[in-house]
C-alpha cells in the first residue's frame, strides 16, 4: 500500500498562531527518508485513478502528497521552479521557460518510456535536445454539435465555409440558432479568434515568424490579421457566434443551447464529460474548426499536464527516490497508466502516446487522425500570458456587439496591448519580496493585508495541507510567496481559487482561540484543515473582550456563521492584497507590521 503523509497541524507554544506544519522545507521535507514529493495541483481528482494504479503496481513507493489549490496552477508551478522549490513529480500545464527546466529538471531523453511517443510530439518539447517534461494526455478542442439533431434534419457537417454558411441558413430557417460562442472568460474568445487564424495564415511559416516578431515588438498586427477579422465576421453573419444575454459558463451553455435543441454548434475551449445529453439522449459530437476553402480543417489540443522529475534527485543519497519517480513515469506512459488518464468520463482527452489505439465511434477518433496528418496544433499561450485577456477582452467586446468595437479596432488593440506591454513591462510590478515565504508566512501576509483592509482586530486564515482521500482546501491558502518582484499574476498563485468576498464575525477572544485551535472542518468529514490567528499588532486577545474577526471568502462552517453572526462583503481577496501590496513596496516574513 503508498504510504500517504500528510502535513499535520501544531500549535505553537505562543497560541497564537496555528500552523500546518509544512514550512520552507515542505517539498523537500522527504530529504533522509525515500518519500517521493507530489504536488497534487488542485486536481487530485483527475489524477487519482492513476495513483490508485500505482498503489497497485508499486506498493513499495511512498508518496507525499502537497496540496495546491489556488487560482493560478500554471503560473504557480513556475514560481516554485524559479525559487528551486518544486515536488519531486513535478506537474504544469504549460512550457513557460525552456531554459529553467533544462536547469531544474531530469533529462528524461534516455529513458525507454519516450519511445511511446511520436517524433513530431519530442520535437515540441525538447530543449537542446533533452527532454525534460513530456504531456500526460492532451485535451481536444473543436466545434461541439449536436449529432442527433443534424441527423435528425438530413444536415451533414461541413466541410468548407460555404458548406458552413448554407447550413446555417437552413439552421436559422428551423428556428434554430446556428451557434453559440463561450465568452464568460476572455480565454474564450482569444481563442476562438486565434483558432480561425490557424486555419489559414498562423500556422504557416510566414505566420509562426509573425507570430515571434510580434511578441519581441518587431512586427504588427496591422497588415497581418485583416483576411481573419474578415473571416470571424463572416462566422459572425452566419449566427455562428451568438453570446448568451447572461454570459454564463461554457458547461451551462452546452446543457442549455445544445442538449435542449436551441442551437446546433458550439464554440470555445472546453473538454466535457458527456457524449450524450442526460434529458433528451441526444448525441454530443466534436468537429473540426472549418478554414474557408476546407484544405484545413483543424483541432486544437493542450496537454491537460506535462509530468517532469526533479534535478534534486540525481544527488547523491536520492538515488532510490529517483529510482522510483522513474518507475511512476514509466508507468505513466505505458498502455496500463494512460489508459487511467483516458476512460469514458474524458471523451475529449486523447491519449499523448502515438500507439493508443482509438475505437472510431470515440469523440477524438477525427482528431487523432488529423494530428498524425499535421492538421492538429497547440492551444496559443505561451509567450501571450500578459496580454492575452486583454485581447481577448477586445474580442468578446466584439461578439456581444459593446463599445463600437469591431474587427480593425481588435487589431489596434493588439498593437496597443502589445506596445503598451515591452514598453511598461517594468511598471507591472507593484511590490517586491524581499525573501521566500513559507506557507505559514504567506497566510500571515495575507491576513494583514484583509485586517488592514475590513478594519478587524483579528483574521483566520484557512491554511491547506493533503489530507488522505484527497480532499483539498479550496477557501484557504496552499501557495507561497517567493522572492522577486510581485505582479497581479504573481498575487493570483497566492489566493484561494474561491474570491469576491469576505466575512466579518463578532467573537470573544477565548471564542477566537477556540475556533483557532479546532481548525476549520471545510469537508464536514471530522479532519479540519488548521486556522492561521493573525492579529493586529500580533496583540494577544483577551478572553471576555469582543472582537472583530475576518474570515476569507467561504473560510467557515455555516455553523461558525450562523453561531457568530456573519456580515458577508463583497470585495475580491486579490484586488485587496494588490492595494496592500502596492503600499508596502516591498514585504518580508518578518517585516509589514499590522498597526
Amino acid at each position: 500500500m503508498i504510504k500517504w503523509r500528510r502535513c499535520l497541524p501544531a500549535l505553537l507554544a505562543a497560541g497564537t498562531l496555528l500552523q500546518s506544519g509544512c514550512g520552507t522545507d515542505e517539498m523537500t521535507s522527504g530529504a533522509g527518508s525515500d518519500a517521493l514529493t507530489w504536488g497534487t495541483w488542485a486536481n487530485y481528482g483527475r489524477y487519482q485513478q492513476f495513483v490508485e494504479l500505482v498503489e497497485r503496481e508499486c506498493p513499495d513507493i511512498e508518496i507525499e502528497f502537497i496540496s495546491y489549490t489556488g487560482s493560478n496552477s500554471t503560473s504557480y508551478s513556475w514560481e516554485q521552479m524559479r525559487a528551486d522549490d518544486i515536488s519531486d513529480i513535478f506537474i504544469t500545464s504549460q512550457i513557460l521557460d525552456e531554459e529553467l527546466a533544462k536547469e531544474r529538471l531530469v533529462d528524461l531523453s534516455g529513458y525507454s518510456f519516450v519511445n511511446g511517443f511520436s517524433t513530431s510530439t519530442l520535437d515540441q518539447v525538447s530543449v537542446d535536445g533533452g527532454i525534460y517534461l513530456l504531456p500526460a494526455s492532451y485535451a481536444i478542442y473543436g466545434i461541439y454539435y449536436n449529432k442527433t439533431l443534424m441527423e435528425e434534419n438530413g444536415w451533414e457537417v461541413p466541410s468548407d465555409a460555404d458548406q458552413l454558411e448554407a447550413l446555417c441558413e437552413e439552421i436559422r430557417e428551423a428556428g434554430l440558432i446556428p451557434g453559440v460562442v463561450g465568452t464568460q472568460l476572455a480565454g474564450g474568445p482569444f481563442s476562438t479568434v486565434f483558432n480561425l487564424a490557424k486555419t489559414g495564415w498562423l500556422t504557416t511559416p510566414d505566420g509562426i515568424q509573425w507570430e515571434r516578431n510580434f511578441l519581441a515588438g518587431n512586427a504588427d498586427a496591422a497588415g497581418m490579421w485583416e483576411g481573419t477579422m474578415d473571416y470571424v465576421s463572416r462566422y459572425m453573419d452566419m449566427g455562428m457566434f451568438y453570446t448568451d444575454p447572461e454570459d454564463r459558463n461554457n458547461p451551462e451553455l452546452i446543457m442549455d443551447y445544445l442538449g435542449q435543441r436551441k442551437a446546433v454548434f458550439f464554440t470555445a475551449v472546453q473538454t466535457v464529460n458527456i457524449t450524450e445529453f442526460p434529458e433528451t439522449g441526444d448525441e454530443l459530437e466534436i468537429m473540426p474548426f472549418i478554414s474557408e476553402d476546407g484544405s484545413k480543417n483543424i483541432y486544437m489540443y493542450n496537454p491537460t499536464f506535462y509530468f517532469g522529475i526533479s534535478r534534486r534527485l540525481t544527488e547523491p543519497g536520492n538515488e532510490k527516490k529517483l529510482e522510483h519517480a522513474l518507475r511512476i513515469l514509466s508507468l505513466l506512459f505505458s498502455e496500463k497508466g494512460q489508459a487511467e488518464f483516458v476512460d469514458e468520463t474524458t471523451p475529449c482527452v486523447m491519449s499523448a502516446l502515438d500507439n493508443m489505439v482509438i475505437p472510431e465511434n470515440s469523440m477524438t477518433y477525427d482528431a487523432r487522425t488529423a494530428l498524425k496528418d499535421g492538421r492538429a496544433f497547440p492551444m496559443t499561450y505561451t509567450g501571450w500570458e500578459h496580454i492575452l485577456s486583454s485581447i481577448g477582452q477586445a474580442y468578446k467586446e466584439w461578439f456581444r456587439g459593446e463599445n463600437d468595437m469591431d474587427g480593425s479596432r481588435c487589431i489596434a488593440r493588439m498593437d496597443e496591448l502589445c506596445k503598451d506591454y515591452l514598453n511598461h513591462s517594468e511598471e507591472v510590478y507593484m511590490c517586491e519580496s524581499t525573501a521566500n515565504f513559507s506557507l505559514e508566512e504567506t497566510g500571515k501576509l495575507v491576513g494583514k493585508a484583509l485586517g488592514s483592509f475590513s478594519g478587524a482586530d483579528a483574521v483566520l486564515v484557512p491554511l491547506g495541507s493533503f489530507h488522505e482521500g484527497g480532499v483539498e482546501l479550496h477557501p484557504g491558502i496552499t501557495g507561497k510567496l517567493y522572492a522577486g518582484k510581485l505582479n497581479v499574476d504573481i498575487v493570483n498563485t497566492i489566493c484561494p481559487s474561491m474570491d469576491g468576498q469576505y466575512a466579518m464575525m463578532t467573537m470573544t477572544g477565548a471564542q477566537v482561540r477556540e475556533l483557532a485551535q479546532k481548525g476549520f472542518d471545510a469537508a464536514g468529514d471530522g479532519h479540519p484543515f488548521s486556522y492561521l490567528l493573525v492579529t493586529r499588532g500580533d496583540a494577544e486577545l483577551k478572553d471576555d473582550t469582543a472582537y472583530q474577526v475576518a474570515f476569507l471568502m467561504k473560510g467557515y462552517t455555516e455553523e461558525t456563521a450562523e453561531k457568530y453572526g456573519a456580515q458577508i462583503h463583497e470585495e475580491s481577496l486579490k484586488r485587496i492584497l494588490c492595494i496592500w501590496l502596492e503600499d508596502q513596496k516591498t514585504v518580508s516574513p518578518d517585516g509589514n507590521p499590522w498597526e
